[in-house]
């Protein structure tokens, strides 16, 4: 009897996923070299618009397992891309062996801080094993929450607060969100039974959730959407804000690249329709206001071709609810 059979069966909760023996070799030799210095990782963390969705296979098509140089952000970026197309078996093999890889070197650069590293984006991506492995943990939460793995799900996510709670995850819109407190908001909803789905937390997503919330006439959704995207992108939008003097209106183009600006201010527009529909007019002021004062040059995207400015539409609204 041959004693190497050439390859390793991995069981993955029912599941297997097959890894050639030379391919494991490879990558203890990548995991090696990594320890001492990685280059930086490619930026990912969007599963829709992160460079692994380009070669995302299509919805229903399950693509075979392939590691590719074995560079965590590698694996993180093909495990976005498996979620995205709800193949847990793909996730865990790709997170799994991103974690076995580099969980060791994770845990000492999470040792080494405080809390989380600031600076330039280079300045971050210097703990490049500590964001990968606590990215890798988010998007197994993310996979056992969706298939309704609920304990499974929470191992994950606490995973990332016990031990990599300083990681962070790069979005490719141009900015780092934090697994740990993206983690502990869905810890809070598995335990309150709540089910907002945050999508890939990028500004157009949140917003889009807003209005559709708006639609149906769900004050707490609206709620939910419009202060996580206030939440997460009012920094960046007053940074916008500041450096405009009069509406952007070059091209389309231009005025989209205020796109933190353009979907906070439309975030507190939403706010505030949804308030006043509800009868709730000191709030629904207070939002308004906001638009006017802080994100006056927000412009909002029609999908009928054009742009329309919330900070306009709220003065209207606020002359209205002035003579109710």
């Amino acid at each position: 009897m041959k004693k190497w059979l050439g390859v390793l069966i991995i069981a993955i909760f029912g599941c297997s996923a097959v890894s050639a023996f030379a391919d494991d070799q490879a990558a203890v030799s990548a995991a090696k070299m990594a320890s001492e210095a990685q280059p930086v990782p490619v930026p990912q963390g969007d599963a829709v618009q992160g460079p692994a969705a380009d070669a995302a296979p299509a919805a229903g098509v399950k693509a075979p397992i392939n590691f590719g140089d074995y560079r965590s952000s590698t694996l993180v970026g093909k495990a976005w891309a498996a979620l995205a197309q709800n193949d847990i078996e793909s996730v865990l093999a790709y997170t799994n062996k991103c974690i076995s890889l580099y969980a060791a070197q994770a845990v000492k650069m999470q040792a080494g801080l405080k809390d989380y590293a600031t600076g330039s984006n280079d300045d971050i991506f210097k703990y490049w094993a500590l964001n990968d492995v606590a990215t890798s943990y988010y998007i197994q939460g993310e996979a056992y929450r969706a298939a309704n793995m609920k304990d499974e799900a929470k191992e994950a996510y606490n995973k990332i607060l016990q031990d990599y709670s300083f990681g962070q995850t790069w979005d490719t819109k141009g900015w780092f969100w934090k697994p740990a407190e993206a983690a502990k908001e869905k810890l809070d909803m598995i335990a309150s039974g709540a089910n907002y789905d945050f999508g890939d937390y990028s500004s157009s997503t949140l917003v889009q959730k807003a209005w559709a919330a708006l639609a149906a006439n769900d004050l707490k959704s609206v709620q939910v959407y419009a202060n996580k995207t206030i939440d997460l992108y009012a920094g960046k939008a007053k940074e916008m804000q500041a450096s405009l003097k009069e509406y952007a209106w070059e091209s389309k183009e231009k005025t989209m690249s205020y796109w933190a600006l353009n979907d906070v201010g439309t975030a507190l527009f939403i706010l505030g329709e949804a308030y006043q529909n509800a009868g709730k007019k000191d709030d629904a002021v207070k939002a308004y206001k906001r638009v006017i004062n802080e994100f006056f040059y927000a412009q909002c995207w029609d999908t009928g071709g054009w742009f329309w400015k919330p900070s306009e539409a709220a003065q209207q609204k606020l002359a209205e609810l002035d003579n109710v």
